[in-house]
């Protein structure tokens, strides 16, 4: 496999390079021959110094490729190497980013995004030119303009940058926010360019065109065309106060009475503070609402009038008169204005409200699809499987919103003229072309596919929306998975299932029987294990591979053995495994073939030669990156019918969601690249409500979703009564934390690059440690009793569970901690404390699973005050998956990862099903330290929180030493002696 990376350098252009899985390494790496990376038509060879992971003097495989351990097992460290390279300018990278390779690793999947981007800005028209290089050789160029809506994907391509993107020609690391910047200014050039003609003038505006942007001009005219510029630049950036364009419509339709759009000058910070053009001429109550913005509000009243008529030219007939207050327009400008002028002054920073009609489906005519499936439902329910290509039978009507339009509206409509018509008592857009092309649909009869019907394809083609589907047969079953027909479990699975969970095997049954992929992403607890082994006990129509992380092959074996006995279920891992001949014979034996995600990529060979019926991918996030060797892999296995499961949102992650679908139902979301343009830049960047919308309607078939919360799902599992507990430092604690945040801070300050990095999260893990306890810090085997605030309050509330007859989980994320806690703990209360860890092997781990739960098992309804010990230590990586821990209803994170998803699935160790008990979720932090502030930050602060999940503490690397002061100072008030 061929994984090609990239790195805008810091003189500008693109230095790529690519690394080959299938050649030996050469020297220390697998750099290869730089034209293997591009064809030949891109860029020149170079050679250039980047800073790769590296361990054991070589640097390290791309994580697109398969990494083995670090050689010695040393932790890798990011050093210097120099590799030969393309070198490609500003035109030819925006070209290769557009159409990044198959192999693209981290750095070029990012860049790519950003070049997307770049092209998006040109489109929306968010880009100026100007004057750069020097007085001797001045270059003509675009530079973005970014507004508000503009910072949530800024800030999330900043944070996305991978590390190794940053390095420049010195082997140091550069700032994020300098490599985006000079980026996208290059990006955003050369994209303006391919969106204009060249020009041969040796001039400023020839050279805005084509791929020269040298131009020639005197030291007068250079002086003067920067002054010019930078001018306009002023003029045209918006103040505290703006203007601001109401439409209103006519108030008798049938009248020729005009529609009007009202002037008003609006606060930029205080949207509801609008001032009328009368009050802004005519009294002093205009004057007052905006004294603290500006002292003349006519004067600038005028200006903004001015500013906006650059933009929208109608407005000159306003400032032809002395006051100008309002401009009436006839229909046609009025749908100008709605269409055209309106988005164009939004977007330029002009407050705009418009009817509450535009915009909405039932402003616009759209078609209404009433589909039905030839095939008898017997036919199907037999067995013949029918796929996305499937035909149905159809019929198109045109409809306004919920309304169907009748033949006698649709004639009267085709004769208007007029862009904008009153129909059934509301306004609408009446295009010409897309009525005719509605009628024509109208016209069309026959068949279409399942993929079209999803769609919408032909609708698409026609300009118009799909406003509505109305189905029968196996095809409204489809649509709206409430309609399928129950079925059974068979008589093999020796389980119950819970109402929600019987309707999930229909539903997955129902699937299977159209020859459809599923996705099943109910969240965690809700039993998707046994409602995928009901499924498997219904019938023997071939094996089924199941690929699961390493941690949960034992978890399958075991709830096999419970809830399926009957199925033959055969493990494929190990050395020991079935290899070559014998594989085949070893399936043929089963009904199930577990194995790893590993395996499934090194094996990927024998795996693709067996005829699969089934191959379901547990915890499917592990396939969510598509160009991974083991992503491939698992895509390219043959099976008549594909189940991913999941329990993270796949509707909130978009390139999960591709990456998923496209293993479930292969092309239901078209290739990437399409999947991108259509959905994923649309919904991510700008918000595209219709963009949502279309791919919820497009995936809703094939993605069941069930959150434990909804009692409507389960209405007996108890509450989770989550709290923060906020604990004081001892003077102890105190002073190390002081100690620490001054000598950091001194050092962090004279630090640059991948150094100061590293200081900031040394400090991060030392002063969360010394929070914890001071012995962890100083690691001297010193005593802990009285030194630390977390421990007594821990100590307090063990008492109480104790007390209580219950049981509590207590995560940390370090290990040599837990090992501490559970030896003190024993000692503090004389009961026996479990600690699990990394170290524990696989018996010892399902030992001590078995002695907390204390047979506690799903259908005893029984106290669990009894079996097994009380307190259960367990580190976070080792014990945040994979167990069922419902014999405890306490759950105590004593330090924080800062990673809601890690921390949630840690508590749903004991919150699942099983649990007959409120859950007490208690997360510790210490008052007045960094711990509170980031707390704070994530709670007030809710786009941040939704970045950094999945990041761990990375971000804070990125903070200004004043910021990160802000962050690390103690508060002593919260100190207690």
């Amino acid at each position: 496999m061929l994984v090609v990376h990239g790195v805008w350098r810091a003189a500008g252009g693109l230095a790529l390079w690519a690394e080959d899985s299938t050649l030996p390494a050469v020297g220390k790496s697998r750099r290869i021959h730089p034209y293997a990376v591009a064809p030949d038509v891109y860029g020149k060879p170079g050679e250039a110094t980047f800073l790769l992971p590296s361990a054991g003097g070589r640097p390290l495989e791309s994580p697109e490729l398969f990494r083995e351990d670090a050689p010695g097992h040393r932790a890798p460290k990011l050093a210097p190497w120099q590799v030969p390279t393309v070198e490609l300018d500003a035109d030819e990278a925006l070209e290769f980013l557009l159409t990044p390779p198959d192999g693209a690793g981290g750095t070029i999947r990012h860049l790519a995004e950003v070049a997307r981007y770049a092209v998006d800005l040109v489109a929306r028209g968010r880009v100026v030119p100007t004057v750069g290089g020097t007085d001797d050789v001045p270059l003509a160029l675009w530079r973005p303009v970014l507004t508000g809506e503009d910072r949530p994907w800024v800030q999330t391509l900043l944070h996305a940058m991978p590390p190794v993107g940053r390095t420049s020609e010195a082997g140091e690391l550069r700032p994020a926010e300098e490599v985006f910047a000079q980026t996208l200014d290059a990006l955003v050039d050369a994209a303006a360019r391919t969106a204009l003609p060249p020009e041969d003038a040796d001039t400023w505006p020839g050279a805005l065109a084509g791929t020269r942007r040298a131009f020639t001009a005197t030291p007068e005219q250079l002086a003067k065309l920067r002054h010019d510029l930078d001018q306009w630049a002023r003029d045209a950036a918006a103040g505290s106060v703006r203007a601001f364009f109401r439409l209103v419509e006519p108030l008798d339709p049938e009248s020729d009475d005009p529609w009007r759009v009202e002037l008003s000058l609006q606060a930029a910070d205080e949207p509801s503070l609008v001032v009328p053009a009368g009050d802004i001429w005519e009294s002093q109550r205009g004057h007052t609402a905006l004294a603290r913005y500006l002292d003349a509000p006519q004067e600038t009243f005028l200006a903004e009038l001015g500013r906006a008529a650059r933009l929208w030219p109608y407005l000159d007939r306003a400032l032809a008169a002395a006051r100008p207050a309002d401009l009436p327009l006839d229909t046609a400008e009025a749908h100008a204005f709605l269409r055209d002028a309106a988005p164009l002054l939004a977007g330029a920073g002009f407050g705009v409200l418009l009817p509450s009609w535009w915009g909405k489906p039932a402003a616009r005519i759209g078609a209404k699809l009433t589909a039905k499936s030839p095939t008898a439902p017997a036919t199907v329910a037999n067995g013949t499987t029918l796929g996305l290509d499937a035909m149905i039978d159809y019929e198109w009507q045109l409809a306004l919103g919920d309304h169907t339009l009748t033949e006698a509206e649709l004639k009267r409509l085709a004769k208007v003229k007029a862009p904008l018509v009153r129909v059934r008592g509301q306004w609408v857009e009446l295009d010409a072309k897309r009525l005719a092309a509605g009628l024509a649909l109208m016209a069309t009869k026959g068949q279409m596919s399942v993929l079209d019907l999803l769609t919408g394809a032909p609708a698409a083609a026609a300009g118009l929306p799909v406003v509505d589907v109305q189905a029968s047969g196996w095809v409204r079953g489809l649509l709206d998975g409430e309609k399928i027909t129950a079925v059974e479990p068979s008589g093999q699975f020796t389980g119950v299932l819970r109402p929600y969970q019987q309707r999930g095997l229909s539903w997955l049954a129902f699937l299977e029987r159209l020859g459809l992929g599923a996705v099943l992403a109910d969240s965690m607890g809700l039993g998707k294990t046994v409602q995928l082994l009901a499924l498997l006990s219904r019938e023997n129509v071939g094996p089924t591979l199941l690929v699961c992380p390493m941690s949960l092959v034992g978890n399958w074996e075991r709830e096999a053995a419970k809830f399926a006995p009957a199925l033959r279920v055969h493990v494929h891992h190990g050395a020991e495994r079935a290899q070559g001949e014998s594989f085949p014979e070893a399936v043929r034996g089963a009904d199930l073939v577990v194995t790893t995600y590993a395996l499934a990529a090194r094996d990927a060979e024998a795996l693709s030669r067996i005829q699969w019926h089934r191959v379901v991918v547990d915890e499917a996030q592990a396939i969510k990156n598509a160009a991974t060797r083991q992503a491939v892999a698992i895509r390219s296995l043959p099976a008549r019918h594909k189940i991913a499961v999941t329990g993270t949102p796949v509707e909130n992650r978009l390139a999960d969601l591709w990456a998923i679908m496209e293993f479930a139902n292969p092309g239901l979301l078209g290739p990437a690249s399409e999947f991108k343009r259509a959905y994923a830049e649309p919904i991510q960047r700008q918000g595209d409500q219709a963009a949502a919308e279309r791919l919820r309607r497009l995936t809703q078939p094939f993605v069941l979703r069930r959150l434990k919360t909804d009692k409507s799902i389960i209405s007996d599992l108890p509450e989770k009564l989550e709290m923060e507990v906020v604990c004081n430092l001892t003077a102890e604690q105190a002073t190390l934390y002081q100690a620490i945040v001054d000598d950091a801070l001194a050092a962090i300050e004279g630090a640059e690059g991948i150094e100061r990095k590293g200081l900031v999260l040394a400090t991060m893990t030392k002063l969360k440690q010394v929070c914890n306890h001071p012995a962890q810090l100083l690691r001297d085997g010193s005593r802990l009793a009285g030194r630390s605030g977390k421990l007594a309050r821990l100590e307090e509330i063990l008492e109480e569970v104790l007390e209580a007859g219950e049981k509590a989980l207590l995560f940390s994320q370090y290990a040599e901690f837990g090992g501490a806690l559970q030896a003190y703990l024993t000692g503090r209360f004389g009961r026996e404390v479990l600690f699990l860890h990394g170290g524990v092997a696989k018996s010892g781990r399902d030992e001590m699973v078995q002695r907390f739960q204390g047979g506690h098992a799903l259908d005893q309804r029984r106290s669990q005050a009894d079996d097994g010990p009380p307190i259960f230590v367990l580190s976070l990586k080792a014990g945040g998956t994979g167990l069922t821990l419902t014999a405890a209803n306490h759950v105590i994170h004593v330090d924080r990862w800062w990673n809601p998803a890690v921390e949630d699935q840690a508590t749903d160790r004991a919150f699942r099903i099983g649990q007959k008990r409120n859950v007490q979720v208690r997360k510790f932090v210490c008052a007045g330290t960094v711990e509170e502030r980031i707390s704070a930050m994530l709670a007030e602060k809710r786009d941040l929180a939704e970045r950094i999940v999945g990041t761990g503490e990375g971000w804070i690397t990125e903070l200004s030493t004043d910021d990160l002061r802000d962050l690390f100072t103690l508060d002593r008030s919260a100190v207690v002696e």
